[in-house]
């Protein structure tokens, strides 16, 4: 890209001079993510963009391919699940544009991402600036200052330079360009640092996952599950990185992104706050088999209040703003799981007790630790926004007991089952059972068996339990946590669960029957095979002769009486 050198030293130097005195004053930011990063409080923008920075593209900190990156290749999609690894700019096209240049090309080379931006707060800026306080998003308007606050003390906007646009040239090569991009060489794809440069208090809360979430005794790793670290938790998993059908295993990566960009939540190229507000935006990920968190929520009556209600309310209102301005009378995801203590932050991980997982060890053991209870005290708080409380914390008991129920249920079918790896007698276990892919090991009812199997591995009893503890019992949780009756005692959870218990304990009578059958003939075989051949007394000596002479006889006068047919018959 070609700038002007004396401009860009012009506009560097005049950016200095504000750099020193700013402050990155994020309050949303917990001091647990500044004294992991080694900073004060105090900190300017430049130095807290830095530090996250330098931690957020750290291999060892969860950038990149991940340890088992030796065991699979990326596909062409690959680049776009995690663009810092994998994205190269484009060959077949050699324009090299400016600013004003990107959009008029891409009116109609792609026109619906132009009529996307256009719509946006990015194309629409001094819009922002003149907006009067009784406007509902008039709270963007000290957003924007505090993005060129940013810029600022970065040394990436001059003093009393005012940003015109957030336009292509901006995420696609460099924040405010002057000059003209060459597509072959200076094209990126925008990943979360890229945004957070601008966005600072927005990346600064969502890398606080990895610093908030740390549990007493290691029942997941630091700072997980959260959307920090999701695309860490894809590509660390054995299977993922194991599988040949790799267009079925990057599957996951489709959702495991948020980690490597932010447009999950906010889609290109609007980058809607209203919209990743709205229920449906989660929806996407947070919906399926194991984490049916949408289907349980959009079933409850909180979910069904937005679906009749929420055309009327005013979603372009920020979220501590959603009930009193926004008329909002129903809880929402965001509402929920970005509220902590009476304040919103990008930070979803600062209540969670259970992750989804119950059947993960040591969940179900820590649920009434002092770490617990403080979560739920927290909890409390969020669901006082509509109810007493004493019914939060008799729901959120009733939750945890109902939870552990189905926990029960799954570790006695997963209890009898395992027995019977244990015994040897699954279905080929001993004649057709091969070993996992590397970097797997031989494992009962492992995460990897639900990705991948041949000839009796998993066997189906295996897998039954497996699913029980993978599937239906989170399913169980969520429909508790979402409050849909249906999502855990009928329809998922409790009633699917019963019906893996129930063919868990069929499959297992099956086997140990025939396995006590199996053992029986053997024995009679057996037996039969040494009262024959065990010739040692005299009696069995005794025995053997005149079972000999006895057959010896009988085929004498078998034999006389063949001649005397044959004779009778000429």
């Amino acid at each position: 890209m070609v700038v002007k050198p004396w401009l860009k030293l012009v506009t560097l130097a005049c950016g200095a001079l504000l750099a020193a005195s700013a402050y990155a004053d994020f309050p949303s930011v917990p001091k647990e993510t500044y004294k992991a990063l080694n900073l004060q409080q105090s900190a300017s923008p430049k130095e807290l963009h830095q530090a996250l920075v330098k931690r957020y593209k750290d291999p060892a900190q969860g950038a990149g391919r991940g340890t088992l990156a030796k065991y699979w290749e990326p596909i062409p999609m690959s680049m776009y699940f995690d663009p810092a690894s994998f994205y190269k700019p484009p060959t077949s096209m050699k324009e090299v544009a400016a600013r004003d240049e990107c959009v008029k090309c891409h009116t109609d080379e792609s026109p619906v991402w132009v009529n996307a931006w256009k719509k946006s707060t990015h194309a629409n800026l001094d819009k922002i600036r003149n907006l009067k306080p009784d406007d509902p998003i008039f709270y963007k308007k000290a957003k924007l200052e505090d993005v060129e606050k940013n810029l600022r003390s970065m040394n990436r906007l001059g003093a009393n330079e005012k940003l015109k646009e957030v336009g292509c040239i901006d995420c696609h090569v460099d924040i405010n360009a002057k000059g003209k991009a060459d597509h072959m060489k200076d094209l990126r794809m925008p990943t979360a640092d890229v945004c957070g440069t601008c966005h600072l208090q927005e990346f600064a809360e969502r890398e606080s996952e990895r610093d908030t979430l740390i549990w007493p005794n290691k029942q997941w790793p630091q700072g997980r599950p959260s959307h920090a670290l999701d695309w860490k938790a894809n590509v660390e998993v054995a299977v993922f990185a194991a599988m040949p059908q790799r267009e079925i295993a990057e599957g996951c990566s489709m959702c495991h992104t948020n980690q490597n960009k932010c447009d999950m939540c906010h889609t290109r190229h609007e980058f809607s706050a209203a919209e990743s507000r709205q229920p449906e935006a989660c929806a996407t990920c947070h919906s399926g088999v194991d984490h049916n968190n949408w289907e349980a929520y959009s079933m409850s009556k909180h979910g069904k209040i937005v679906s009749l209600m929420g055309d009327k309310w005013n979603w372009e209102v920020p979220l501590k703003d959603a009930y009193a301005k926004g008329g909002q009378t129903a809880p929402t995801c965001a509402g929920c799981h970005f509220e902590y203590e009476g304040k919103y932050a990008h930070n979803v991980v600062r209540k969670i007790r259970w992750a989804n997982y119950p059947a993960v060890p040591g969940i179900a053991e820590n649920i009434t630790s002092e770490w617990s209870e403080e979560r739920l005290d927290s909890w409390v708080k969020t669901c006082t926004q509509c109810h007493s409380e004493r019914f939060a914390r008799s729901y959120l008991e009733f939750m945890d007991k109902g939870t552990l129920h189905g926990l029960a249920k799954f570790k006695e079918a997963h209890g009898v089952a395992e027995k019977l790896y244990k015994d040897g007698l699954l279905t080929g276990q001993k004649t057709n059972r091969p070993a996992p892919m590397a970097p797997d090991k031989e494992m009962f009812a492992g995460f990897t068996q639900l990705y991948w199997s041949k000839d009796n591995n998993p066997a189906a009893i295996e897998l039954k339990v497996l699913e029980m503890g993978e599937n239906n019992l989170p399913k169980l949780h969520v429909g508790l946590a979402h409050v849909n009756p249906g999502g855990w005692t009928y329809t998922e959870g409790w009633g699917p669960m019963n019906r893996d218990y129930v063919e868990v304990m069929d499959e297992n009578t099956k086997i140990r029957e025939m396995a006590a059958l199996q053992a029986r003939v053997a024995k009679m075989e057996s037996s039969r095979r040494s009262s024959l051949l065990d010739i040692q007394s005299t009696d069995d000596k005794l025995s053997l002769g005149g079972l000999g002479g006895g057959m010896l006889l009988a085929g004498t006068l078998a034999l006389a009486g063949w001649r005397r047919r044959e004779k009778s018959e000429r």
